[in-house]
């Protein structure tokens, strides 16, 4: 059945689907009771009891640690970290225990978590409430990172991480909880596969999460250009889907990665200097200044990658 829902109905409903499906899987968190501060658990505790909707008292540590614990004693626990800035107070119980349990215990234990922890610029939230982190977590052997964008993609992508036998960093966006968008029951989506949401002859762009909004915006911008983009949504971070971005970029032989987050360091460098080292391809990366967050509007603005400066580095790329 498709159904049109918000980004964050599409979730409630993924982890409805998944808690009838298996009794082990339960959720964790702070106000997840209450549906959680987006939504994103609405109803959960009213149809599944607080013995698997557990209310939780305000510590990340705690709260992840706890998951960890039920993820290796046989529980598939979905975490909420309520958004990725807070994550970080339950970083060594992220670092050090489920991203490392199955490789340091060769393979005895597995750590079927799912974190979700929401991430990018949250308007007027300020710099401890607005910063965009996968990178750190991309870097960390033994997790998925994934970033989805669309309602289809919480919906099929939240299934599939909880469906996951190892710890996943599941970041969905901020501001995107009211985006709404068809989205098909049946529709299994892998994780590590990328979505092309557009074609075109002259330019690969990518990007993920909010951001590839802003892009899909430049795209028509360019267009009108002259400018033919194919737009890819990566979707997840890691394992990210390098055939596609290559097979593209030897089309087009140009390559744009957008993020929302930093440049400096960016998941994006990663990206761009894949494509370098196996193509011809001319390439560039564009992210947000390496400053914090204001919370003043202006300020805010600062930090964000406009649509404009988009178009204005896609069409430095076709020079």
């Amino acid at each position: 059945m498709v159904l049109n829902l918000s980004y964050a109905q599409a979730a409630v409903l993924a982890v409805t689907h998944e808690m009838n499906a298996h009794p082990n899987v339960v959720v964790m968190g702070e106000d997840v009771g209450r549906g959680g501060i987006f939504g994103q658990y609405k109803g959960l505790q009213e149809r599944f009891g607080p013995a698997r909707v557990i209310d939780t008292p305000i510590s990340e540590a705690a709260i992840m640690g706890s998951g960890v614990g039920m993820a290796l004693a046989g529980l598939r626990p979905v975490v909420e970290m309520r958004v990725v800035d807070f994550a970080l107070c339950g970083m060594d119980e992220i670092v050090n225990q489920a991203a490392k349990n199955r490789y340091m215990f060769g393979g005895q234990g597995r750590v079927p978590l799912v974190a979700r922890m929401p991430s990018g610029i949250w308007d007027a939230s300020a710099a401890q409430h607005s910063q965009s982190l996968e990178a750190w977590f991309a870097h960390l052997p033994g997790v998925v990172v994934v970033c989805p964008s669309s309602a289809q993609d919480n919906y099929s992508l939240l299934r599939a991480a909880m469906q996951n036998d190892d710890p996943v960093v599941y970041m969905e966006h901020k501001t995107l909880w009211g985006l709404e968008g068809p989205v098909d029951e049946e529709l299994h989506i892998p994780l590590g596969q990328a979505a092309t949401l557009r074609s075109g002859p002259d330019l690969t762009l990518v990007s993920w999460s909010r951001q590839v909004h802003v892009c899909a915006q430049a795209c028509e911008q360019l267009a009108a250009l002259g400018i033919g983009v194919e737009l890819i949504d990566l979707r997840t971070i890691w394992p990210w889907d390098r055939e596609a971005v290559l097979q593209s970029c030897a089309r087009t032989g140009r390559l744009l990665v957008v993020h929302e987050a930093i440049q400096a360091a960016g998941f994006g460098a990663e990206i761009v200097a894949t494509v370098a080292e196996h193509l011809p391809c001319k390439v560039k990366r564009l992210g947000a200044p390496r400053i914090p967050v204001g919370y003043a509007p202006v300020l805010e603005a600062q930090a964000r990658v406009s649509e404009q400066a988009i178009v204005q580095a896609a069409q430095q790329l076709m020079k």
